[in-house]
């Protein structure tokens, strides 16, 4: 399920508690975040399943013009055809059922749909503005559950503590940067999260049977025993780290001085034509080029510091696999 930014969310707005007491036909739409959670909760849906996870996936699919019929929340044969044909546009295995895979590409397409409005911002907002930039800037921030009022492009007191509220969440400012900017990192964010709840979940025991190599073998066990440690934005220790402050710790316990920043870490590697146990394997996450990174582990999979925490995912899940731009072996 969701963690991180959708629960401090639920924690500190009154639209959860609102969302959830009120008819699908009110909310439908307004705030995908909650729908995105409980989506991912029900984690497979197909052919004779109904409830609220199957109203927001007919939802969806009409949003995005697969599904035209009824909004009942009954998983018969139109949505399951609706199904089937955007796993054939997005090039997915088409069965019909709604797997973690397809509800991912499913927010994915979503995203990148918000992310294209953000293009047309033309500049920064502030209070007392009202225009259409304000209005995109509400569209967003509502569909992350911050924003409760209208949308109605006037920069006012509900938009203000809105704004506040999101940057200190995700440790952004809007007068600083610019609002594409900010948003693209709170877009990431849900990435992020959403990618993490299609990865099946790996535990210790599977980690420890990988074999390791010479000198490695200090690396990953290092890595593994922070498995579970928060994602903390900038940090560098046991008590949080954010993905090139997990690496750079690692290694430094092993004896090894890295850069701090992915982009450093990447040139300072020697590239390797496929990775092996221990190298580092790199991503294009939130921005061109590498801004994301971990530790090879073998099999496909590779542990790094995740918006969920220090944790072991799936290059080959659709999200990791799209971003992978290469490995790199530190120490050549």
């Amino acid at each position: 399920m969701l963690n991180g930014t959708v629960e401090s969310i639920a924690k500190n707005t009154l639209l959860y508690s609102f969302v959830l007491s009120q008819p699908f036909a009110l909310y439908a739409g307004a705030y995908p975040i909650f729908e995105n959670k409980t989506l991912l909760e029900a984690e497979e849906l197909e052919y004779g399943d109904h409830g609220e996870a199957v109203r927001i996936l007919q939802y969806k699919l009409n949003e995005l013009s697969y599904y035209d019929d009824k909004i009942d929340g009954e998983l018969g044969v139109l949505t399951e055809h609706a199904i089937k044909k955007f796993q054939r546009d997005h090039n997915m295995t088409i069965t019909g059922q709604a797997n973690k895979e397809t509800i991912y590409a499913l927010i994915e397409v979503e995203i990148e749909g918000h992310l294209k409005r953000l293009e047309n911002l033309s500049g920064s907002v502030y209070p007392g503005l009202h225009s259409e930039d304000v209005k995109i800037v509400q569209e967003s921030l509502q569909y992350f559950g911050y924003y409760e009022g209208e949308i109605d492009g006037m920069y006012g007191p509900l938009t203000k503590k809105a704004i506040e509220i999101a940057e200190e969440k995700h440790d952004i400012d809007f007068q600083d940067e610019a609002p594409q900017q900010s948003f693209n990192t709170m877009y990431e964010s849900e990435r992020q999260q959403a990618a993490a709840a299609t990865q099946t979940s790996t535990k210790q025991s599977s980690i420890k049977q990988v074999q390791v190599q010479g000198g490695n073998s200090g690396i990953i066990q290092t890595a593994y025993a922070y498995v579970g440690t928060p994602y903390v934005w900038g940090g560098t220790s046991p008590s949080g780290f954010d993905c090139s402050g997990f690496l750079q710790f690692v290694y430094n316990t092993e004896g090894i001085s890295i850069p701090r920043t992915v982009t450093d870490i990447w040139n300072f590697g020697s590239p390797v034509g496929s990775p092996s146990v221990g190298d580092v394997v790199f991503f294009e996450t939130y921005k061109p080029g590498p801004s994301h990174a971990g530790i090879y582990l073998g099999d496909g999979k590779f542990i790094h510091a995740g918006l969920d925490g220090v944790e072991v995912s799936n290059m080959y899940t659709s999200y990791w696999e799209q971003r992978y731009l290469g490995a790199k072996r530190i120490g050549e």
